[in-house]
């Protein structure tokens, strides 16, 4: 269910600012991963880049999955429309499949 209002906020909001920060590091990561294979560096050193670059991914996907389920999921779940707390119960746990699989 998209948000139409700007008075409506998602889970994440109060904390976009900081997620946009570690996104930001993230992209610094990928960039200097990017120097290390035109710079022709040790095979092994790259990987463990990104090891660093997926783990801090897989951090923020968890974060935003946990901001999401405590305040929209809760949010459908206390509203006690029982649609809108299905629709939101369906899309945490495809969510939550897609997550999965990419591992």
């Amino acid at each position: 269910m998209k948000q139409t209002t700007a008075a409506q906020t998602h889970g994440y909001t109060a904390d976009r600012e900081a997620l946009i920060k570690r996104l930001h590091r993230i992209e610094g990561q990928v960039r200097g991963v990017e120097r290390m294979l035109a710079e022709d560096r040790y095979c092994i050193d790259i990987i463990t880049q990104i090891s660093a670059i997926t783990t801090a991914l897989d951090s923020l996907a968890f974060r935003i999955l946990d901001q999401h389920v405590n305040h929209c999921v809760a949010g459908a779940l206390a509203s006690g429309d029982e649609q809108v707390a299905a629709e939101k119960s369906r899309e945490l746990l495809d969510a939550v499949h897609r997550f999965a699989r990419a591992r």
